[in-house]
């Protein structure tokens, strides 16, 4: 049984949830908890949101077993690029995308 949870348009670029992702894949929940909660980067604070959903929904959906969780699959993919002007010199216009990113953690049972 597999616990997912999604997190859709999230204002941070891929390559910066990635690092993090990297950090806590095939990890039990609460390490991966501990992890995020002392790692300071910006993509923490949205992963630790969609992580303690997962284990919501495996508590309360599925009814799995909190203690013996882990994080079986972790993995971003780039959302909608917003595409903004910043004025330059001479009248010319310089473009900022602002990525976006869909973040998805899926949820095991450790079998002993």
């Amino acid at each position: 049984m597999r616990a997912t949870a999604k997190a859709t348009f999230q204002r941070i670029a891929p390559a910066k949830v990635q690092i993090v992702l990297d950090l806590i894949r095939n990890k039990p929940v609460d390490e991966a908890m501990a992890i995020l909660k002392f790692t300071p980067k910006a993509a923490c604070e949205p992963l630790m949101k969609l992580l303690s959903s997962a284990k919501a929904n495996a508590e309360n959906n599925l009814n799995m077993d909190v203690a013996s969780l882990y994080i079986s699959e972790c993995y971003v993919n780039q959302g909608p690029t917003l595409k903004r002007i910043r004025p330059r010199a001479q009248g010319r216009a310089f473009r900022i995308n602002k990525k976006t990113s869909h973040i998805t953690i899926v949820l095991e049972e450790k079998e002993d």
